[in-house]
Parts: structure tokens; sequence; C-alpha cells
């Protein structure tokens, strides 16, 4: 098959991007993180070229200065949610994570469960990660979200969360499926940070949509169409245009969330970091695309034949 994609450049150029990312703040950046770190043969079939194991290959890369916080949400554990594509509840699948990352010498720094109200099987996920010497933190519930800023970012908001200690320049904030609350747990690790006169930042990496890409270019739209059970639908980001005058693709939850998250980035901070949804992101995969035709040749293919790429 003729290749769409040029991995080798992607690990360099991501890395560079990221590093670029770190030093923007005080040399600590969360990012969050999203996708499937191991095995994305979805996104590999409508890259061709493009290896399954980019993402754990580009961590290992800075394997050094690493740590990953692992978030779990309270109410998915209650209902068993099972991941589609490996039919296996999100449970099983951070076990299997923490135990496949760990083998490779990447430091798993703990496991958060977000929205923790009491539930009952949250302890017997505790003790089994426990029983692993994997930390863990219970966040419950932030007051105030996500209208009142002023709660949110405040001893009564992501104040009552426990801070997670941590000691590398990148910290890998990510889950075993969506909905798990990393975005939360980073901006409740940045306001503990900034209390503490550490200047950390925030940052998100996804592979999908492709941000410069066009809206409709078929890459974006198979992505659209294998998150239709998540009512994701791609859309220009109208702040990116707005402030730039250059469009650009996020996708609507991201853009209509992002009010509140600036407001309360401002309220943590002190400053506005990014102007758009777009800028927070890291993502260089346009870049390393070296025959568009065949990219756009490949996905179109998979649409028309319902094998449509599914990714988080």
């Amino acid at each position: 098959m003729e290749l769409a994609f040029d991995n080798e450049k992607y690990l360099k150029i991501q890395k560079e991007k990221i590093e670029e990312r770190i030093r923007m703040f005080d040399n600590k950046l969360y990012l969050e993180f999203g996708g499937k770190i191991f095995d994305d043969y979805n996104a590999s079939r409508v890259l061709p070229g493009f290896n399954p194991d980019a993402k754990i290959k580009l961590l290992q890369e800075f394997k050094e200065n690493l740590e990953i916080i692992f978030c779990i949400n309270a109410n998915n554990i209650q209902k068993n949610k099972i991941r589609a594509d490996y039919g296996i509840g999100y449970d099983v699948e951070l076990l299997r994570l923490i135990e496949n990352i760990s083998k490779l010498g990447i430091s798993i720094n703990s496991v958060v469960i977000t929205m923790y109200t009491g539930q009952e099987v949250v302890e017997k996920l505790k003790q089994t990660l426990e029983s692993k010497n994997v930390k863990v933190y219970l966040h419950t519930p932030t007051k105030g979200y996500p209208d009142d800023v002023e709660t949110i970012a405040s001893e009564e908001g992501y104040g009552k969360n426990p801070y997670i200690e941590t000691t590398k320049k990148l910290i890998v904030v990510t889950a075993p499926g969506p909905n798990s609350g990393k975005l939360g747990t980073c901006l409740s690790q940045l306001y503990h940070e900034y209390k503490r006169g550490v200047k950390a930042g925030y940052a998100k990496f996804e592979t999908f949509p492709v941000w410069d890409l066009p809206l409709m270019h078929p890459v974006n739209i198979s992505y659209e169409a294998a998150t239709a059970d998540l009512g994701d639908i791609n859309m220009i980001d109208s702040f990116h245009l707005e402030e730039y005058n250059i469009k650009a693709v996020n996708y609507n939850r991201d853009i209509s969330a992002f009010p509140i998250l600036k407001n309360i980035l401002n309220k943590i901070t002190g400053k506005d970091i990014y102007k758009s949804p777009t800028d927070m992101g890291v993502n260089m995969i346009s870049k390393c695309i070296i025959n568009d035709e065949v990219a756009r040749k490949i996905c179109k293919d998979g649409n028309n034949k319902k094998i449509l790429c599914k990714f988080m």
C-alpha cells in the first residue's frame, strides 16, 4: 500500500512541539491526552504509514521527564461501562494500560477516581490498584461547576481535591475511555500548583479532528462519523477565526466549553493563556502527511464501505 504519512517525521516534530509547550510555562505541563495510547489501528488505516503504536513511542521519547496520571469516572465503574472496540470494562482497560505502560519503564504517578460520591464498587478497584502499589486519589464533583467560576477556582471547588504530588516536567493525564475527568483533573492540579507558586501549564493532545486540514477533508469526516455516538460534530473554531482570521477545525464540545474553560484558566493563572480551543492543542499530524491524495482516497473508500474509523 502506498504511504500517506511519515511516522519518523511525526515523532520528531510532535516531540519538539510538546517540548516547546513545556517551555511556555514554569517548565511543567499537564497534557490532557486523548485517543488510544496503544494499537491505534484506526489511525494507521486512514493514514497509511502511521505506526499504530506511535503515541506510546512518542511518550517513550519523554520517559525521563514524564509521569502519567490516569482518570476513571466512578459512575463508569458503577455502570460497568464497556469499551466498544475491545469489549472490556473501563476498569479492566485501566489495569491493562497500567501494566503495559509500566513494562516500558514509564512512570505511573497515580489513578484519580473522579465524580466520586460513595459508589461501593470504587473501593474494590481502589484496593486492587493499591495492591499493585498504584496511588489512588478520589475527586468528588466540583462545587459550582460549570458556571460559578469564583467557587470552582477556590478552596470550596478544586481546593477540596487532594493535591497530587508530581516531580516531572511533563504530566500526561489520560484515561481508559472518554468522559473520565481528564480536564477537571488537569485544572484541579493547576489550581494547586499556582497556590504553591508553580506556574504550570495546560495543553491538549488529540489526534483528531486535524485542526489544520479543511473541515470537509475525508480524514476529518471519518473522525466525525466515528464519534457520532458521542455527539461530536466537526466545526470551524469561531474563536480562532475571530482572533487570527485563520480557519481551524475543532469539535462542538470543545468549542462550546471554551468560554468556561478560558474563565477558569484566567481565574487560576491571572491571564488569558489561550485565545481559542485550537490554541490549546499540540497536534502536528497534518505536517507529516506526505501524500494527501492517498489519505483522501483511503478515507473515502472506508466511508463508502461503512468501515468507519473509530477514534476517541
